[in-house]
């Protein structure tokens, strides 16, 4: 059986390392908020090429912080993609603010920039984008209408850690946030999240307020949130930073396999040349997906599926949207994720490949 993920196969490269930094960092003692969080920050705001990376607790949080520290009035509008994951919204909907969908690119699944500028109104006050996949989204474009409306930019980045447009890096358009969730490229061995950007004082209102909104210890300048990435995380995540080039190569070899391989049946990933992918997610379409999939299951090869429901379809979003989202629901309906981890070898891959063109 071919796994989705195996997080043991993709983790067994940093073992050796991973066992003599904890055995240190028992000796140590220090838990929260010690030297190793600096050192991982310093380390991925240079990846980053910003100058400041603040660690949280998640990526939501790093989502919902980055809202936070702009206090925008009650129901103030937040562009978002239509068929993003739901933590997106969530972070949204958690500040008080109201979630606004444009649907995406069929050919990227990122959001559609030409569709953009009829959504925005009075009350829009910021674009929360998702770098979808591990694709950036077509910056240009986005970034004249954030300067032409004055608009907080905040990127999802959870899925595109060292993606690139243009040789820039997500995360160093607007305020970035990112997810270390285990299986992303850079994952921890736990729930973490970070923040980027480059301003120095919107950098210190963020240490603040993942902190209790204290700057000093009992001194309270916000109201804050308990929202710290761990000592702990912070060190794996040291680790696996200096590898994480050789992770996104590696996937990228595993992408161009399917490129190759696999038959016309299936809608590939859309390449740019603007856009360096790497490839979190490899996902194709299919019509009948759900078949597809059983087919794999029982040639041993396991997928999954981001994400089977879109956002304004969930239960808990009933009330929230109006109006329909077709691209967005055709892509919910037909996608399918492959595997293609830094677990995964050649021959894995070339298996998948025969057994999907076979379907």
């Amino acid at each position: 059986m071919i796994e989705y993920e195996s997080l043991a196969s993709s983790n067994k490269r940093f073992e050796d390392e991973y066992k003599i930094w904890f055995a240190r960092f028992l000796e140590k003692g220090w838990y929260i908020l010690g030297d190793q969080v600096k050192v991982f920050e310093d380390k991925f705001a240079d990846y980053c090429s910003v100058r400041h990376c603040i660690g949280v607790a998640s990526g939501l949080d790093g989502l919902m912080l980055s809202l936070r520290q702009a206090d925008f009035p009650p129901g103030s509008e937040v562009i978002v993609p239509s068929n993003t994951y739901i933590a997106t919204i969530l972070s949204i909907l958690q500040c008080g603010l109201k979630p606004v969908l444009v649907e995406p690119d069929i050919r990227t699944y990122n959001i559609d920039p030409s569709l953009i500028e009829e959504k925005i109104t009075s009350q829009t006050k910021a674009i929360m984008l998702v770098h979808l996949y591990g694709k950036s989204c077509d910056m240009d474009p986005i970034m004249n209408i954030i300067r032409k409306y004055d608009l907080l930019l905040v990127e999802d980045c959870a899925q595109a850690h060292g993606a690139l447009y243009k040789s820039k890096k997500v995360g160093s358009f607007g305020i970035g946030a990112f997810s270390f969730y285990p299986t992303k490229n850079l994952g921890a061995l736990g729930d973490a999240g970070a923040i980027t950007v480059d301003d120095d004082s919107l950098a210190e209102k963020f240490k603040a307020l993942r902190n209790y909104g204290s700057k000093i210890k009992y001194q309270n300048d916000y109201v804050g949130f308990n929202s710290r990435l761990d000592e702990i995380q912070a060190g794996f995540l040291s680790i696996k930073l200096k590898y994480l080039d050789e992770i996104n190569a590696h996937k990228k070899k595993l992408a161009d396999l399917y490129f190759e391989g696999l038959k016309s049946d299936f809608i590939l990933p859309f390449r740019s040349l603007e856009c360096d992918d790497v490839f979190h997610i490899f996902n194709i379409r299919h019509p009948e997906r759900d078949k597809l999939r059983e087919y794999l299951l029982k040639n041993g090869v396991k997928t999954d599926i981001h994400y089977p429901i879109p956002p304004h379809k969930q239960k808990a979003m009933q009330g929230i949207f109006d109006g329909d989202y077709p691209i967005s629901e055709e892509i919910h309906r037909t996608t399918l994720s492959l595997p293609i981890s830094f677990g995964h070898m050649q021959d894995n891959i070339l298996k998948v490949i025969e057994t999907l063109n076979q379907f």
